[in-house]
């Protein structure tokens, strides 16, 4: 069974392929149809490959390959190098070494092609002869364009993706929200812990700073345990699970302690660059929220419900008395935690604003 982290690359790598696909289909189509409408007597027709159905079949499959590949290389690597450069550096780094390997890509699918067209071994010595006319011919500069504007279009896509989020994009294209609906959702509020006292230490660049690396080691247990970053409130982070996701395996419960961990990990780390190791405190609860697309001049999707001030308060709580996480009652009777971890109640608290007493819960693994 696929891991959370592998299903999320797929999801962000397959609009690769299905770019690259549309947009090579139409400068198949778009090439083709300005050959067969009025071809240039003078030009050096040794070059151009005609449309066969197993051209086209070929073409699709390799333009999805290379959408694909392009992806992957994105996704898993290339994206993560240049993370912390300016939108318009990355993308100009990116585009001069996805240009130089999409040549190489070039010089062997070109081959391959010309072969299918002309029913010849790939090594006959047509081939070669047509590969040399093609890289001296108008169309070696047509394809290298159209491939750039495929590279460039679905580079565009990546930035749009991991700055807005993946499944925000992937909600707004499909319009899941753009009609309100009512789901049941987890949110864990999660607040750093004297962050006040640590920004007057450090100063506001150096506060950032940390904070942009405080959030970076969130991010793979959040993916890990399925949860989706809903906002960044200065030193505040709000995830937030489908109802599913976040009971099954306890994936909210099991996501803060590994978010917990991911910092410890890297604690000499802090205290080396910043002279301050940060922690966090957690609230979490789960309740009914309205769902939806909202905003003229930024639209966004937003929660709005009870649940969301409720889980707010009780994650107010965990200074006064003193623990790293409060869960509560309606959440903890809804997981399955075994020996694994441990429950103690806290009593039932009045929460600010709240008619309704709430019972609390610290865990502990």
């Amino acid at each position: 069974m696929l891991s959370p982290k592998i299903k999320r690359n797929i999801s962000r790598i397959i609009p690769f392929g299905v770019i690259w696909l549309v947009l090579g289909w139409v400068n198949l189509f778009s090439q083709e149809a300005v050959l067969t409408a009025a071809l240039d007597e003078n030009s050096n027709q040794s070059a151009v490959i005609r449309m066969t159905r197993e051209v086209f079949l070929f073409a699709s499959i390799a333009t999805i390959i290379v959408g694909l590949l392009v992806g992957t290389i994105e996704v898993v690597w290339l994206g993560k190098l240049f993370g912390k450069r300016s939108f318009l550096l990355k993308i100009g780094y990116k585009l001069v070494f996805y240009t130089i390997f999409l040549l190489l890509v070039i010089l062997i699918n070109y081959p391959i092609a010309v072969a299918l067209e002309s029913q010849i071994s790939l090594f006959d010595p047509i081939v070669f002869d047509k590969l040399l006319d093609f890289l001296m011919n108008i169309e070696f500069a047509s394809t290298m364009v159209s491939i750039s504007f495929s590279l460039f279009i679905s580079l565009f896509y990546s930035e749009i993706s991991e700055n807005i989020g993946h499944g925000v994009l992937m909600n707004f294209f499909i319009g899941k929200y753009h009609k309100p609906i009512e789901e049941k959702r987890i949110f864990l509020f999660s607040d750093m812990k004297s962050s006040t006292t640590i920004a007057e230490q450090l100063g506001h660049i150096k506060y950032f700073e940390l904070l942009r690396e405080y959030y970076s080691d969130f991010s793979d247990a959040i993916v890990r345990y399925s949860g989706e970053v809903y906002q960044y409130i200065g030193d505040e982070i709000v995830i937030s699970w489908k109802y599913e996701d976040g009971i099954k395996s306890n994936n909210c419960i099991n996501c803060f302690f590994a978010m917990k961990e991911d910092l410890r990990k890297r604690a000499d780390w802090y205290t080396a660059t910043f002279g301050v190791a940060p922690t966090f405190k957690a609230g979490l609860h789960v309740g009914e929220v309205t769902t939806g697309e909202i905003g003229a001049l930024k639209k966004e999707i937003i929660f709005t419900g009870d649940v969301l001030n409720t889980t707010a308060r009780i994650q107010g709580l965990c200074n006064k008395y003193k623990v790293e996480i409060l869960v509560s009652e309606d959440l903890i009777k809804e997981l399955r935690l075994g020996t694994v971890f441990r429950i103690n109640p806290l009593g039932i608290f009045e929460l600010k604003g709240k008619e309704e007493n709430l019972e609390l819960f610290t865990i502990q693994k």
